[in-house]
């Protein structure tokens, strides 16, 4: 493309976005923030999602941000002395790994996110997610021996969503980012899976779209080959493909959080990948879009 040329297509770019801009204007989405990225050293990396979080305010689009901290709190646990075990993409969470957990999710990740939106010019406000989410105690089905419950310790179900707090930010313009902890029936702080917050705030609070981030480019039919992306899923078609084993591991929760958020009136969930550099404009704002759109 010659220079000449440079000026038509960024034009072309803004005007393939208009109309999406026209269509999502005072909408909320909800952005689960979380993948390799949020470890990078380089912090264009770390900063590109913060900047489409900006990109959004600045559009009068209502991000949400509910971020995770896995591979940060796995390091903690380390320092700590404590090992990481995880049972169907839910990490066994004791009473010393939940104490760890909480203080790197709501008092070093947190207020972190926080400054590098404000930093690039945007407005939020961090909450621990004990503010926003209540929760009852989770119990995994034993898959070795049906119907018996696994027990994974300090680990919740959100069940409830303070949207109050919430609602007044996007009354002001101002993105809440919350860490995925919650508080318990018995008062105590719970580890929940950040998908399944993300997709329980974006219920409470009516979002048009829900946006997972991760380390992939989307859902895949075979993990290790990008070709195999899934570009278009309806939710008539997960069963199948948790029984082929497509979606397995820590796909379950995000899965599964899909489908519970577009049977609740979410609008479409998208896959993205984090390691892209600006994914969640990509997918919102261009015809073309990336990673897998889950739908009705």
């Amino acid at each position: 493309m010659c220079s000449s040329d440079l000026p038509v297509a960024k034009a072309a770019t803004l005007l393939e976005a208009l109309p999406y801009i026209q269509k999502f204007s005072h909408a909320t989405f909800v952005v689960k923030y979380g993948g390799s990225f949020m470890d990078s050293p380089d912090p264009a990396v770390r900063n590109s999602v913060a900047r489409d979080v900006v990109f959004l305010e600045a559009v009068e689009i209502n991000p949400v941000v509910v971020h995770g901290g896995g591979k940060a709190i796995t390091r903690a646990m380390d320092a700590a002395g404590l090992k990481a075990n995880f049972i169907q993409g839910m990490r066994v969470t004791d009473e010393a790994t939940v104490g760890v957990v909480d203080r790197v999710l709501s008092c070093e990740i947190n207020p972190e996110i926080v400054r590098t939106i404000e930093s690039l010019g945007g407005k939020a406000r961090g909450f621990a997610g004990t503010d926003i989410f209540t929760c009852r105690k989770l119990w995994l089905d034993d898959k070795d021996c049906p119907g018996e419950k696994l027990d994974i310790g300090f680990v919740g179900e959100v069940v409830g969503v303070n949207t109050a707090p919430l609602l007044e930010c996007i009354a002001h313009g101002i993105t809440p980012v919350i860490s995925p902890t919650a508080r318990g029936e018995d008062g105590k702080i719970y580890n929940c899976n950040a998908d399944v917050a993300a997709a329980q705030a974006a219920i409470a609070l009516k979002a048009r779209r829900l946006v997972f981030m991760s380390d992939v480019p989307g859902l895949m039919r075979d993990p290790k080959d990008p070709a195999t992306l899934i570009t278009h899923l309806p939710i008539s078609e997960v069963p199948a493909l948790k029984q082929t084993g497509v979606v397995d591991k820590g796909m379950i929760p995000k899965v599964d959080s899909a489908v519970a958020a577009i049977q609740s009136g979410v609008e479409k969930v998208q896959f993205v990948d984090g390691r892209q550099q600006h994914s969640v404009l990509l997918e919102i704002f261009t015809d073309e879009g990336v990673g897998t759109e889950v739908v009705a």
